[in-house]
């Protein structure tokens, strides 16, 4: 997974230049600048909680892009060793999604989470789909047809909205910033101030060539609407980066119906 991608995305979508970034952190920009196009290794687990700080998204979200443990997991398994323990015994029984879901529930309801206001809750990409905002196996050349379908799916949700300017305006932002964040997807943004929060999903027929940060062709493209920038939109951002680091575009890939597209959202994001 390329994180870098993803930061850089959630940098310029919180309106961040590389300078001010990198000096609220406490790095040099020429050394952010290598993380964000692959050329310098994942920053440490203490770099990202600082950078989804300064990003005000919770710090798990990023660590889960990267694959990396949080320092809040770490000190847990010092001050608890026998917890390390049990998640051996869950990697030992290779339980699949849907078993650590089944986990997951049972958690909630015996031992109710004491998480921080920084890590409530925040809105499932499942939650933001419809039917009819799912485009599967489309056959296309480029990005900006699967733009232009996705754009005109998110467009019939309202009679205000117009394709064509919701299209352009992803192309724009395409152009300031790609919305590749690895594995195989993409997640172009648009703003439409007043609107709902709503998202269309477009799945490909054949790989699609374009510039990618891990050179993987693109097979799943996320199209995300928000009424505003701010916080709520930079989490959905970084929670769809989190899905694509776990491997959505090949959980998707061969999805036929809608509906299987929702439960296999549904079986992933339990676990975000």
């Amino acid at each position: 997974m390329h994180v870098g991608a993803t930061l850089r995305l959630l940098r310029v979508e919180a309106g961040l230049s590389l300078r001010d970034l990198a000096k609220r952190i406490g790095v040099s920009s020429a050394y952010l600048s290598r993380v964000e196009h692959g050329l310098d290794a994942v920053p440490t687990p203490a770099r990202l909680s600082a950078i989804a700080r300064e990003l005000d998204i919770p710090p798990t979200l990023l660590m889960d892009v990267a694959h990396r443990v949080s320092p809040f997991m770490a000190s847990y398994l010092e001050q608890e060793p026998e917890a390390g323990q049990l998640f051996l015994e869950i990697a030992q029984r290779q339980l699949n999604r849907q078993q650590l879901s089944r986990l997951r529930q049972l958690l909630n309801t015996e031992f109710p989470s004491r998480a921080s206001s920084r890590d409530e809750p925040f809105t499932s990409l499942a939650s933001l789909l419809s039917p009819e905002r799912l485009v599967l196996q489309l056959s296309c050349a480029r990005l900006d047809d699967a733009l232009d379908v996705a754009a005109g799916r998110l467009a019939s949700t309202s009679p205000l909205l117009g394709a064509g300017p919701l299209a352009a305006n992803m192309r724009q932002r395409e152009e300031e910033v790609s919305s590749a964040v690895g594995n195989g997807v993409a997640v172009p943004r648009v703003f439409h101030r007043g609107g709902p929060a709503l998202a269309a999903l477009v799945t490909l027929a054949r790989p699609l060539k374009a510039e990618t940060p891990d050179g993987l062709p693109l097979r799943l493209v996320v199209a995300l609407m928000s009424p505003e920038q701010g916080r709520p939109s930079l989490m959905q951002l970084a929670h769809v980066a989190r899905l694509a680091s776990q491997g959505l575009a090949d959980r998707l890939a061969d999805a036929q119906h809608p509906h299987e597209v929702l439960q296999r959202l549904q079986s992933m994001e339990p676990l975000g």
